[in-house]
């Protein structure tokens, strides 16, 4: 599972709002929804994340945690 916990902190520290994200970069609010939800989002819109907050690599934004079956299954899709 892809979470995006630390977006938030980011966001947070660099000023911008989900709504300034809709208003001012044209993320669309289903896709900001789906991050709140830890649900699949497009790439595009994680690379323009990344762009608009400056990160230095994707996990500035979010965390993979395996599913438990993974974990079972030692990590092997």
């Amino acid at each position: 599972m892809i979470r995006y916990d630390k977006l938030w902190d980011v966001m947070k520290e660099k000023g911008i709002s989900q709504n300034r994200l809709y208003k001012e970069y044209g993320i669309s609010r289903a896709q900001i929804h789906r991050l709140k939800h830890n649900q699949v989002v497009y790439t595009s819109t994680l690379d323009m994340l990344c762009r608009i907050l400056k990160c230095g690599d994707l996990s500035d934004i979010a965390t993979y945690l395996p599913d438990e079956e993974d974990k079972r299954d030692g990590g092997e899709p």
